[in-house]
């Protein structure tokens, strides 16, 4: 039994003092840091126009009002003000803007930044265009629109194309 025991013992010293004389396989590290960044600069964008578009009518006897929407997104916390010109119609105006039809033939029509249709909106600064404060998120806005009371001209389409200007 002792040369059992002896054996046994041999071995878990051996053992021991393999584990013992090695030495830890540690993996060298170093350590660093670097910058990230990142400059914001003041900035709008038009997300979205939609297009506006006037009842059909046989007759101009009666207002026809309707709306159309579009979205800006500015920077957070940066102003800016949406302008929309008088558009392409032969004399328009922002009082009295025009679409152009057969033979061209003009339609009247006006713009608003109300539901009332009493603001009209245009596009200088300060008088009638409607101004904001950028979020950072796109930020809806309603046109509304009027065809007003006027002498019917021919038969046909009519458009005119208005341009928004983003001022920021």
């Amino acid at each position: 039994m002792s040369s059992g025991y002896t054996k046994r013992s041999a071995i878990a010293v051996g053992f021991a003092a393999a584990l013992g004389l090695s030495n830890p396989a540690f993996a060298a590290t170093a350590t660093g840091s670097f910058t990230v960044q990142i400059t914001i600069q003041s900035s709008c964008i038009l997300v979205s126009a939609s297009t506006l578009t006037f009842t059909s009518v046989g007759v101009i006897s009666a207002n026809d009002d309707s709306s159309s929407a579009l979205s800006v997104q500015c920077t957070n916390t940066t102003p800016y003000n949406i302008g929309l010109n008088a558009g392409t119609g032969v004399g328009a105006t922002v009082a009295s803007r025009k679409m152009t039809g057969p033979a061209g033939a003009l339609v009247n029509y006006t713009l608003y930044s109300d539901t009332a249709r009493t603001v009209l909106w245009g596009q200088t600064i300060g008088t009638d265009t409607v101004a904001g404060t950028g979020t950072g998120a796109a930020q809806p806005y309603t046109v509304y629109g009027r065809v007003p009371v006027q002498t019917t001209p021919a038969a046909g389409a009519y458009t005119d194309t208005v341009t928004v200007t983003i001022t920021y």
